[in-house]
């Protein structure tokens, strides 16, 4: 009987050592469908790429230290590389599919959530796995942009969760939009989540709304809904801003809820205008872009191309047409909700 310990089994840490070692004994013509699987089977252990690559380069300099001669070189390299390629392809596959699993688990429980069509009690113990309590109050966001695509949304959900916490922010690609929940009162994740497109897009390319915190599974969807709104009233009212906070445009479904009054006031007030020279697109500009100003003439002339002297003018002309102007304190507001309403509108 030998006094020799038997050798400890390998362990899962030398299984990819083994495999790639054994990758190099495979027939050529194999060769490259039996590195795509060892490279599927590390991506869904875990191990980082460049610890694969290392490790295949390990087997390699150990095979050439064993048998290698300067005749071998060349062949040892065309398999090595051939062997690389077929890692390189397996570990992709595997991590595309690993992303679109995890991205249409997500996409299913963010759908359930605002939907409310699930069972309360299988939907708390889904919600628990991302760290939402349905009891608790939460945030949500809506990001637009049309590059947005589902690497980009787990990058962006990767480096929110390192900052703010995984039970903290919950980020989803749904019907093409960026969806991400956080808890109510976490500060800074509107900000973060705009510097983080604006890395992956550029300026002027996307654009975030904010909904209001709320309690509850309710709470979700009304925040979400909010942050809809907000978005399709930017687009109607060509706000450019690129963080849009829900609370912050509240006037505008106050305005729309009673779409008679508001077409009420836009005719009443700024009718007239249809029967000026060219139509009333003109006057509007000015009245748009005077009000984006706060009211300053030389800003409003210089975002136009226009003296103040034919800023001036416009504005007396609508005063002539219409008995508004926006000089006058009483009928600034009033002048400046028709104008908002003929936006919301579409008028004329």
């Amino acid at each position: 009987m030998s006094d020799r310990e038997p050798a400890p089994p390998a362990s899962p840490a030398d299984r990819p050592l083994a495999e790639c070692t054994a990758l190099l004994h495979a027939r050529a013509g194999d060769r490259l469908q039996a590195a795509a699987r060892v490279g599927a089977r590390a991506a869904d252990a875990g191990l980082e790429l460049r610890d694969l690559v290392d490790t295949m380069l390990r087997a390699a300099t150990a095979h050439w230290g064993d048998a290698g001669t300067a005749t071998d070189g060349p062949a040892l390299l065309d398999s090595v590389r051939q062997i690389l390629a077929g890692l390189l392809d397996g570990y992709a596959g595997q991590a595309r599919a690993e992303l679109d699993r995890h991205g249409s688990e997500r996409v299913s429980f963010i759908n359930d959530l605002f939907t409310g069509r699930v069972d309360p009690g299988r939907l708390a113990e889904r919600a628990n796995r991302y760290g939402i309590r349905l009891s608790a109050t939460h945030a949500v966001m809506v990001g637009r942009g049309h590059d947005i695509t589902p690497q980009i949304t787990q990058r962006i959900d990767t480096a929110l969760v390192a900052r703010f916490g995984a039970g903290n922010v919950l980020t989803a690609l749904r019907d093409g939009e960026l969806i991400c929940i956080s808890a109510g009162g976490l500060r800074g994740v509107d900000a973060e989540l705009a510097h983080l497109l604006r890395g992956e897009l550029g300026a002027g390319r996307w654009q975030v709304a904010v909904g209001r915190a709320h309690p509850g599974l309710a709470g979700l969807a009304a925040s979400l809904e909010e942050a809809h709104n907000a978005l399709d009233h930017a687009a109607k009212l060509n706000f450019t801003t690129p963080l849009l906070n829900a609370a912050d445009l509240l006037v505008f479904p106050v305005l729309l809820r009673d779409r008679e009054a508001i077409t009420d006031l836009v005719t009443t007030v700024l009718g007239p205008l249809a029967t000026a020279r060219g139509g009333p697109g003109p006057y509007l500009e000015v009245l748009n872009v005077l009000f984006d100003n706060q009211g300053n003439y030389t800003a409003t002339a210089r975002h136009m191309h226009l003296s103040v002297r034919a800023v001036t003018y416009r504005l007396d002309r609508i005063r002539d047409l219409t008995g508004y102007h926006p000089g006058e304190p009483t009928q600034r507001f009033t002048l400046h909700a028709a104008v908002l309403g003929a936006r919301l509108l579409g008028w004329p």
